[in-house]
């Protein structure tokens, strides 16, 4: 059996940086074991499974090497701008076409964006907003980052870490000082130990340069799933928008997270935060570009 396999940078522009995700745009018939092979197999993040439906309409999974998950920002992107450019969907001149992903957490829309025929961005939509709570047993925390109660929070400003979705649950972990961001020494089995114990996919760390910043850096976590580190995660920056909304310490509507400099891999996910009613509404996307396409065969 031959399955089609496209390798795709998420959330750059640039071969070689951002987040590598699989792509197999036809997985009707793969069954969930097959699925976990070839994530097995890619050794990627995540690889996503797209089973189109009709025109506007595409049923998604994604794996990692390891699980299957409800929901990946960065393989979205790399899924929605693979069938675009593949004109697997139909496309528009300029403007921007709007489908959905079918995803274990409900259809989710999926905005491509074109200017002068050519695909410029994908932006997803995220689950609704959950704040879980904060983490009660916080020296576990600070011992698996190797962090002090002094290293945490924004400006002068003391921030709970805590524990947010818009799709997957994460730690959202406030560093005081970038250096202390890009240096961090992390025990991945005491945070794999947190992470079973806190039922989360692992810890997003972010350093907010300032209060009102419209610019955050990040790094993430979740050995869990079978990541140390992963250069762009957009529903963990779904999270931390939410976050930094609802605390009121950013401004606008619109954040950029940067993200994978650790890794030599640099990603930018914007993210871009609506009001609706009482709630908030979370989008992020990026740009994206094929590295690798070819095909796998299974027995």
């Amino acid at each position: 059996m031959e399955v089609k396999i496209f390798q795709v940078d998420a959330f750059t522009s640039t071969p070689f940086t951002g987040n590598p995700a699989g792509v197999v745009l036809d997985a009707e018939g793969l069954s969930h074991d097959q699925m976990q092979e070839i994530a097995k197999e890619m050794k990627l993040s995540e690889t996503a499974f797209i089973t189109p439906i009709d025109d506007d309409n595409y049923k998604a999974r994604f794996f990692t090497p390891t699980h299957e998950v409800d929901l990946c920002g960065h393989a979205t992107i790399a899924s929605f701008y693979t069938l675009a450019l593949k004109k697997r969907i139909r496309p528009l001149y300029n403007g921007i076409k709007k489908v959905f992903q079918h995803t274990k957490l409900g259809p989710l829309e999926v905005e491509i964006y074109y200017k002068d025929g050519q695909v410029n961005k994908v932006v997803m939509q995220q689950a609704t907003p959950e704040d879980l709570g904060v983490i009660e047993d916080i020296d576990l925390l600070l011992e698996a980052f190797n962090l002090e109660d002094k290293d945490i929070g924004v400006e002068e400003k003391f921030i709970n870490p805590r524990i947010i979705s818009t799709g997957l649950p994460d730690i959202q972990l406030a560093i005081r000082d970038k250096e202390r961001l890009d240096n961090l020494k992390v025990d991945l089995n005491r945070l794999k130990f947190l992470s079973q114990k806190t039922n989360t996919i692992g810890v997003h760390a972010f350093y907010l340069p300032k209060i009102g910043s419209n610019r955050v850096y990040v790094r993430n976590f979740a050995p869990l799933v079978g990541i140390a580190e992963e250069a762009a995660t957009g529903t963990s920056n779904g999270g931390l928008a939410y976050l930094l909304k609802k605390e009121g310490l950013i401004r606008g509507n619109e954040l950029i997270a940067i993200q994978g400099e650790a890794l030599n891999r640099p990603s930018r996910i914007h993210c871009i935060i609506e009001r609706i009613d009482e709630d908030f509404e979370i989008k992020v996307g990026g740009q994206a570009v094929i590295v690798l396409e070819g095909t796998i065969y299974l027995p």
